[in-house]
Order: C-alpha cells, then sequence, then structure tokens
C-alpha cells in the first residue's frame, strides 16, 4: 500500500483537481431518429439534491445505453451541502436505494427520507418520512429491511421495516455511531455509506476520516447488534463500497487512492484479500460489474477498473476518462451498461460494458440542477 498523506490535504487536493480537470471525451453521436419510445429497456434515476427542493429525474433507458428523460418527482424534501464539499454534496455513496419496486431517497437538508413505488421508468410518491437522525445520506435495502445512514451529529443509523410499499421506523434499529461531531473537514469526517452483505446477515458502516473504519453490525432473529465489531484503517479514509457475486467486499479508501479487497469474516472483522493504487485522485466510490469493479475518482475525472479474482485479487483493467468530477455510478443487472455521476457539470455519463471491461461512452445528460448532486440507480 502507498505511504498515507493527512486525509484533510488530500481531499482539499482532490476537490482543487476535480474543479480543474475537463476529460477529454470524444464527442458523442447525435440521437438516432428510429430511436423510438418502443426500444426502452430499463430506466435509470437520479437525485439532483437540490436545497431549494430535492427532486428524482427519470430517464427512460434504451437497448443502446441511450437515455430520454421521461419525468421529474419532487420529494417533497431539500438537498443537503456538508461543509468544504464541492462536486459531492452528501460526500456518500448509496443516497439513492432501490428494491423490489419501490424506491428511497434521503432529504439530507430536511432530515428526511421519501418513498416511491417504481413503475418502469414513472414514479408515485408514497412517504415522507423522518430519518431518525441528522442529514441523511445513504440507504441500504435488503429483504424487507431499510436502514438509513445520518452524517451529522456524530453519525447514526436507523432501521425501518417495509411493508407493501411503505415503511415503518423501528427504534430498537437505532445506533449512534459516536463520531466527533465538530472533527474538520466536515465532507471527509462524516461517515460514507451503509450496506448490507449479500446475505443480509450484516450491515456495514464506513466512517471515513471520522475513524478510519468500517463497522459491522450483526443481523438476526433478535434484530441488530448493540455494537458492532470495528475493523479499523489507519489513514485509509474509507468511503464506498460494493460487493461482487462471490461476497468479496471491494472498498475505496480515499486517503491513499486505493481500492481494496476483504472477507467478511463470521465474528464480523474484515480480513484483508488485495489492495491496488489507482494513480488517481478522490477514490471515493465503487460499483461492481460482473467480476469487475469501477472506482470513481472525483479529482481525475475518471473511472478504475479492476478485474476480482476468485480470492480477491485485483487485475488493473486500465482508467476511462468522464465529465469533471466523477462521483457516484451504478451498473444494469446484465452488467452491459455503467452509468456515472458527474457532480461538476450535474451530468450522467453513460458507458457500455465491453467483454474485457473496457467502458465506451455511449451518452451523456445533464441532470436539472444537478451539480453536486448523488445518488443514482440503474433498472
Amino acid at each position: 500500500m502507498r505511504p498515507l498523506r493527512p486525509a484533510s490535504l488530500v481531499a482539499t487536493a482532490s476537490v482543487a483537481a476535480a474543479l480543474a480537470v475537463t476529460a477529454a471525451v470524444s464527442p458523442l453521436p447525435a440521437a438516432s431518429a428510429h430511436e423510438t419510445h418502443r426500444h426502452d429497456v430499463g430506466a435509470v434515476f437520479v437525485q439532483n439534491d437540490d436545497p431549494a427542493g430535492n427532486t428524482i429525474v427519470a430517464y427512460a433507458r434504451s437497448a443502446a445505453g441511450r437515455l430520454r428523460e421521461s419525468g421529474r418527482y419532487a420529494t417533497g424534501g431539500r438537498g443537503g451541502v456538508l461543509a468544504g464539499s464541492v462536486v459531492d454534496h452528501l460526500a456518500s455513496e448509496g443516497s439513492l436505494g432501490f428494491d423490489d419496486g419501490l424506491l428511497v431517497a434521503v432529504n439530507a437538508g430536511s432530515d428526511t427520507i421519501t418513498t416511491f413505488a417504481v413503475d418502469g421508468d414513472r414514479l408515485t410518491r408514497r412517504q415522507i418520512l423522518p430519518a431518525g437522525g441528522e442529514f441523511p445520506v445513504s440507504v441500504a435495502m435488503h429483504d424487507g429491511k431499510v436502514f438509513v445512514l445520518d452524517a451529522r451529529g456524530g453519525g447514526a443509523i436507523q432501521g425501518f421495516r417495509r411493508t407493501g410499499d411503505r415503511l415503518v421506523l423501528v427504534p430498537a434499529w437505532h445506533r449512534d455511531l459516536g463520531l466527533d461531531p465538530d472533527q474538520t473537514p466536515e465532507f471527509t469526517s462524516t461517515p460514507g455509506q451503509v450496506g448490507f452483505t449479500p446475505d443480509g446477515r450484516r450491515l456495514l458502516v464506513t466512517t471515513k476520516n471520522g475513524s478510519n473504519a468500517v463497522l459491522v453490525y450483526g443481523l438476526g432473529r433478535r434484530g441488530l447488534a448493540r455494537t458492532p465489531v470495528t475493523t479499523r484503517l489507519p489513514g485509509a479514509v474509507p468511503f464506498g463500497f460494493a460487493f461482487d457475486r462471490r461476497g468479496v467486499l471491494a472498498l475505496t479508501e480515499a486517503g491513499t487512492n486505493t481500492v481494496a479487497t476483504f472477507r467478511v469474516a463470521r465474528d464480523g472483522r474484515l480480513a484483508a484479500l488485495d489492495s491496488a493504487a489507482t494513480g488517481q485522485a478522490a477514490t471515493c466510490w465503487a460499483v461492481v460489474s460482473r467480476h469487475r469493479v469501477y472506482a470513481s475518482n472525483a479529482g481525475s475525472a475518471t473511472l478504475s477498473a479492476y478485474r476480482v479474482g476468485h480470492d480477491g485479487a485485483l487485475t488493473d483493467n486500465g482508467r476511462t476518462p468522464t465529465g469533471a468530477g466523477t462521483v457516484d455510478a451504478a451498473a444494469s443487472r446484465d452488467g452491459r451498461f455503467l452509468y456515472a455521476q458527474t457532480g461538476a457539470a450535474g451530468k450522467v455519463d453513460a458507458f457500455r460494458v465491453g467483454r474485457d471491461g473496457s467502458l465506451r461512452q455511449v451518452d451523456s445528460v445533464t441532470v436539472p440542477n444537478g451539480a453536486g448532486g448523488e445518488g443514482i440507480v440503474v433498472r
């Protein structure tokens, strides 16, 4: 692993670079006249995190991966901006969640979440609920359980049970993280993501520079464990993560601009498998597509690709330029397309994924009032 640098210096340098970088992306072909609605095969939902009024922008997704705006849906809440953030106002991964026909959005500026029923690329707003803490930034959903990560006030997680397309807050599923609420810079010191293991038996939280740790809470018949198993990663600034189909955890470490792989042991501890320095700036978000992980580098306007072996070994598959300020990303279920938010201009860049894992850009759309926004779901 490369020598560590102070996280605050890394963050400052990364944001400055993100503002300065304009990626050299080839001009995109114009939309084909024959690309009509009958060619839509899925949808992409993007959260703009607008402090004046958070909105989910829906896009129909064609068989070629192209995007066509199909609707805008107010969440009834406000977006928020963490102090020091520029291209990533929430400084988190997974601020928009989806599972089995239900979409959940965070309203950081209102301390609420909003649920939507999903029908194709159309949304119907169902509920606006208290998030259970201050400044919600990330959502995890699995088998009728929903957990929200709150960033301010020292950080917290709050759990909900799903009944149909409605959520019910479970008071016993609240845990304070106990981070320093006054630590600065705020956007690197608040927690980054909450997510389930693939089997749904554990819940993970990254704390970034708040405590440089990954917290693992057990989930069983008795509910949520009172205290987490903590794996400390000094200087790493653990940020975003995703699991592959074999249960390998791919984690981005913003403090060292590294992608690292782990196994989650039965006792909840993380067992290190491999790590690879991206050579990029602000490596903060991770998405898994088939047997590869793609890491978003906000300060370099790139996506770094790695093949993940069955033992967690990482093989470098190169870098792909994006628009400036690469943040959260998501892949289609069939692994054919990847969509990345670029926070400097508030765009979504669309890529076709080759058999060798390479990315070829096929579209780019501007999200209304989307600069700095985070949160994307692909169906």
